[in-house]
């Protein structure tokens, strides 16, 4: 049987973990933004889980390079 979810599920579960692994590295969305040379308000807009705003796979690999993650740490159910 397979499980339907929205792709916001997904979505929520990589935002809540770049929000975890930034402040594990005490970066805050600034620096974090400058960084991986994207906006702060990008950045807050990726972590908000309110906000319905997508982002690429080359974004989510810039974020992780910067916070010296691999990528499949954000996939990563808690």
């Amino acid at each position: 049987m397979a499980y339907y979810h929205a792709s916001d599920h997904y979505y929520n579960i990589i935002r809540k973990n770049i929000k975890k692994y930034r402040k594990e590295k005490h970066f805050t969305q600034q620096q974090l933004a400058d960084a991986a040379d994207l906006s702060v308000d990008y950045i807050c807009e990726i972590e908000s889980l309110t906000k319905n705003k997508s982002f690429s796979i080359v974004t989510l690999g810039r974020i992780a390079d910067v916070l010296e993650i691999d990528i499949r740490d954000f996939f990563i159910k808690e």
